[in-house]
């Protein structure tokens, strides 16, 4: 089962952030049994040819892969999702445009105002001229996971209405930087957790998939409590520093 139809049928997903741009971080992280990883190109120093060959891993090691895109830029979304990703997570969607303009730049269509992703038969995408048109059309569509990422106070205020826009798979709730946007020094601060359940509140009745990063993985049942399901947690960043401080502590020394 793809991880867009695995998000559209309202089953668990849990992935991780990669902050460090190669490939080999990809392939250990595939073993884990994570449901995804997410490169962090809006975070961390991600290039193009970064971006491609850790797609390569993932694509090699078949585990689902995102990219979080440097912003909202349609080259940012059509880079990654022509070398091969299953998906983009697209930070700072504050209005209803944003979150139409997002979906049609991740998708293939007719007509229109907006910019429509371009096509190219030779990408990694449509299978270096391996598939004919209406097949990567068709592929595309099925497996494409367009993440809008609400992190901004604007974005509360029309919520709702973002909550409504085709196109969209999942509002991903940027909890710390709701927390700077709100002027609170902690996550689990009430306004904070306040703007959480206000957005999970919208997606639930507009029949929308959410999701966050939460700091504390055990918090992760209470949320999909309240509705969430789709978690990007941690980085390889943190594992490998909790990992030497573990090692230390273990030792002794």
């Amino acid at each position: 089962m793809s991880l867009k139809a695995r998000i559209a049928g309202g089953q668990p997903v849990l992935g991780t952030f990669v902050k460090t741009p190669h490939p080999h971080i990809v392939e250990v992280l595939a073993t884990s049994g994570l449901d995804c990883v997410c490169l962090d190109a809006e975070h961390a120093p991600f290039d193009r040819g970064d971006i491609d060959r850790c797609i390569l891993a993932a694509r090699a090691t078949t585990i689902p892969v995102l990219v979080r895109t440097a912003s909202s830029e349609p080259q940012e979304i059509l880079n990654a999702l022509d070398c091969g990703a299953d998906g983009v997570v697209v930070p700072h969607v504050r209005s209803a445009a944003d979150a139409r303009a997002v979906a049609a730049c991740a998708h293939y269509g007719v007509g229109g105002s907006l910019p429509r992703r371009g096509y190219a038969g030779s990408s990694r995408a449509a299978g270096y001229g391996g598939s004919s048109i209406p097949q990567h059309l068709s592929s595309s569509a099925g497996k494409t996971v367009v993440v809008a990422q609400i992190e901004d106070l604007e974005a509360l205020d029309c919520i709702e209405e973002i909550a409504a826009v085709d196109g969209i798979d999942v509002l991903f709730i940027g909890r710390i930087d709701l927390t700077v946007a709100l002027g609170c020094a902690s996550p689990d601060d009430p306004r904070v957790v306040a703007a959480v359940d206000q957005i999970l509140s919208a997606a639930i009745r507009a029949g929308r998939p959410a999701g966050m990063f939460t700091p504390r993985a055990e918090d992760v049942p209470d949320w999909r409590k309240k509705g969430a399901a789709f978690f990007l947690l941690g980085s390889d960043h943190g594992y490998i520093r909790s990992g030497a401080m573990t090692l230390r502590t273990q030792a002794g020394l």
